[in-house]
This record gives C-alpha cells, structure tokens and sequence, in this order.
C-alpha cells in the first residue's frame, strides 16, 4: 500500500512539472513545487532548486515543507565555488548520496560542508536537470543522518529525484518554447495590423487629396522620415485623422 501510495503521488508530482503551457508561469513557485514533492517522496529532511545559465545561477528555489526554505536557499547559495549542484550539473550525472561530514568530502566542498554542517546537515545527493544534452541545472537532497540511513537513500532516491528532475527540465523547455511561440505569433500579429493600419491611412489619404495610393504613401513616408517617428504611428494619427490635412 506504501509503495502504492507513492507511486501514485509521483505519478501525479512527474504530470505537475510537465504541466507548464501556462501565461502566468511562475518559475520559482514552479521551482518550489518541485522542491517540496522531492521532499515529501522521499521522506527527506530538505531540498534545493539551482538553474545555472551561462556558468551563472538563475534561479534558486528551496522546499518549505518543514520550515527549512531558507536552510535550503543558503546551502545552495553556499555552492558558488563548489558543492553537489555544481558538481553534478557539470557532469550531467548524479552525485550518489556521501557523508559530507568526511575529510575527504570536506576538502572537496569545504564551503559547502561547513554551512552544511552548522545546520545539521550531514548527508546529500544531487541530480542533473537535464533535458537530453541540455542541462539546466540541478536538484539537491540534504539529509541529517549518514546516506546509509537515509530516508528513502541509495539508488531508490537517486533515481525518485531524478525522475522528478527530468520532468522539470522537460517542463522548463516546454514553457520556453511556449513563450516563443507566444511571442512570435504576437510580433508577427502586431506586423499584420500594422500593414493593415498603414494601408488603411493611405486609403484615406488618396481619397481626401484625390490622388494615388503611391503618392499618399510617399507622403506618409516622408513626414515619418522627416519627423523620425515610425511609419505605424504616422498611420495611426491619420486613422484618428489628426494629419489627414498637415502631412
């Protein structure tokens, strides 16, 4: 029933962070949701959110399950020089759960170990956001016990993390295509009525001087030209008819 009942609830956490063709997409509330569904799955003490672009973190995001959000946010932020995120996301391969309370851990990470340590915390695996050859980032667990009695630790929640890692990174590519998408179809929309604005000027400016379109579109032009405004808002003040009879 136990196994069940999570297989369930990740089911359901993997569709959540695939579902982001939204206008209002929030990444770090996004972030967070993961965080915590990291968390609760696996039974774990906290977990961080790092999305890195161009070698810069771009968004941090700590679980608040617990009340350790904060906790979270400063042992990722602990990580600008070294630690299991950075490790991971520039191997693309997950960091198995280690004791960072050992030397030879403490002199890999030393910054890290040493906030890790002030908060209680001794035990930590990270996985890759990743998206085929692309990576974004990574997802860190932190435990307060040794990775041989962790919550749900070992290959089991190494590979829990990761899939909800993935999902991410597939929800985050699937939203920047969205955006751009969006974006293009509203660029390429304001093009159209824009032509449909200055046709309509010139329509109307041809018939109030009785002359051509094309010498109604010269003369457009040339007081946008000579007034440095864009032809489009020249064809909107014709439109009005502020400028029918000043062009």
């Amino acid at each position: 029933m136990h196994h069940t009942s999570r297989e369930s609830r990740l089911a359901a956490a993997l569709v959540e962070a695939a579902d982001t063709l939204i206008e209002d997409f929030d990444t770090e509330e996004y972030l967070r949701r993961l965080a915590d569904h990291c968390v609760e799955l696996l039974s774990a003490w906290a977990a961080g959110i790092v999305l890195i672009d161009g070698g810069e973190a771009v968004a941090l995001a700590g679980s608040r399950l617990g009340g350790r959000e904060e906790v979270a946010l400063d042992l990722l932020a602990a990580q600008h020089n070294s630690g299991p995120c950075l490790e991971s996301y520039g191997s693309g391969r997950p960091v198995p759960p280690v004791s960072i309370s050992s030397a030879q851990v403490a002199a890999r990470w030393p910054e890290f170990t040493e906030r890790a340590l002030r908060h209680g915390v001794v035990a930590t695996f990270a996985v890759p956001v990743r998206r085929h050859e692309t990576l974004l980032g990574a997802l860190n667990v932190f435990e307060p016990a040794p990775p041989n009695s962790v919550s749900d630790g070992g290959r089991s929640g190494v590979a829990v993390a990761q899939a909800l890692a993935d999902a991410a990174a597939l929800g985050l590519e699937n939203h920047r295509a969205y955006a751009r998408s969006r974006s293009l179809a509203g660029q390429l929309q304001e093009a159209l009525s824009s032509r449909v604005r200055i046709e309509q000027a010139k329509g109307m400016l041809a018939e109030r001087w009785k002359v051509g379109t094309d010498e109604a579109f010269i003369a457009l032009r040339g007081h946008a030209r000579r007034h440095r405004l864009p032809l489009d808002r020249v064809a909107r003040s014709v439109i009005e008819g502020g400028l029918v009879d000043r062009l």
